[in-house]
C-alpha cells in the first residue's frame, strides 16, 4: 500500500493546515496535535495525495465524501471529548474522524451503512494502531447494546433529530448533529438535560451528505 506512507512533505502539510484551522477559530489544542498525529492522505485515494491537507471535502466512494478539515475539527471541539469517554459516531465514512476521535483518547464505536467504506476505514484504522469498535449497520438505530454513551457524533445531515439516539445518550451528555433537509443543515449541539428534556444550541450552517434511508444496502 505504497499511500500509506507518511513523508516530510505530508508532514509539511499537516502543519500548514493546522494553522490554518487555528486561525479560522479552532481554540482546543488537543484536537489540533491530534490533526498532526492522523495523517488525512491515509483515507484519501492516492489521486488526491497532494491536496489531502487544503481545507476541503473529497469523494470517497458511495456518494459519501470525508468532510473538510475544518467541520472535522469543529464538531469535534463541540463535543468536549474527554479521555476514557464513550463515543458514538454514526456514519465511520472515511475512518478520518473516527481516528481523530480514538486520538483524543476516546473509546470509539462507529456505524457504517456502506459496506465498502466500512472494510476500507477498517484497514486504515488498524494499520494506525487505533481499537475503535466498528460496525455495519443502520445508523438510525445506534447502538442500543453498547449505550449509553457520554457523546454522540453525527457526520451526516439529519432530516430530524433520530430519537433512539437521544435515548441512547448519558445524561449530561453532549449530541452534535447536523439537522436539515436539503443542501444544508444547522450544527446543533444538544445536552442531555433529563432523560426527557435536553438544551439545543445552533452553531451555524454546513453541508453534509444525507444521512441516508434506514434500509441497509449489502
Amino acid at each position: 500500500m505504497q499511500h500509506l506512507k507518511d513523508t516530510f512533505k505530508h508532514k509539511g502539510k499537516r502543519k500548514q493546515l493546522i494553522m490554518e484551522l487555528s486561525e479560522m477559530g479552532i481554540k482546543d489544542q488537543r484536537i489540533l496535535d491530534a490533526f498532526d498525529q492522523v495523517p488525512r492522505h491515509f483515507f484519501l485515494d492516492l489521486a488526491f495525495d497532494d491536496q489531502a491537507y487544503s481545507n476541503m471535502a473529497f469523494q470517497i466512494g458511495s456518494g459519501q465524501t470525508i468532510s473538510h478539515p475544518y467541520t472535522v475539527a469543529f464538531q469535534t471541539e463541540l463535543l468536549e471529548i474527554q479521555k476514557g469517554e464513550k463515543v458514538l459516531e454514526i456514519g465511520t465514512g472515511s475512518g478520518f474522524q473516527t481516528s481523530i476521535l480514538c486520538e483524543l483518547g476516546a473509546k470509539v464505536f462507529s456505524i457504517e451503512r456502506h459496506s465498502d467504506l466500512h472494510l476500507a476505514a477498517k484497514f486504515v484504522i488498524e494499520h494506525l494502531k487505533y481499537t475503535p469498535k466498528l460496525f455495519f449497520g443502520d445508523g438510525y438505530k445506534g447502538n442500543a447494546l453498547n449505550a449509553p454513551f457520554d457523546k454522540i457524533l453525527v457526520t451526516c445531515g439529519a432530516p430530524e433529530i433520530p430519537n433512539e439516539l437521544l435515548k441512547q445518550l448519558k445524561v449530561g451528555g453532549i449530541m452534535v448533529i447536523p439537522v436539515g433537509e436539503g443542501q444544508e443543515q444547522k450544527m446543533l449541539k444538544l445536552i442531555k438535560q433529563s432523560e426527557t428534556s435536553f438544551s439545543k444550541e445552533e452553531f451555524g450552517t454546513f453541508k453534509f451528505v444525507p444521512m441516508l434511508e434506514r434500509t441497509v444496502k449489502k
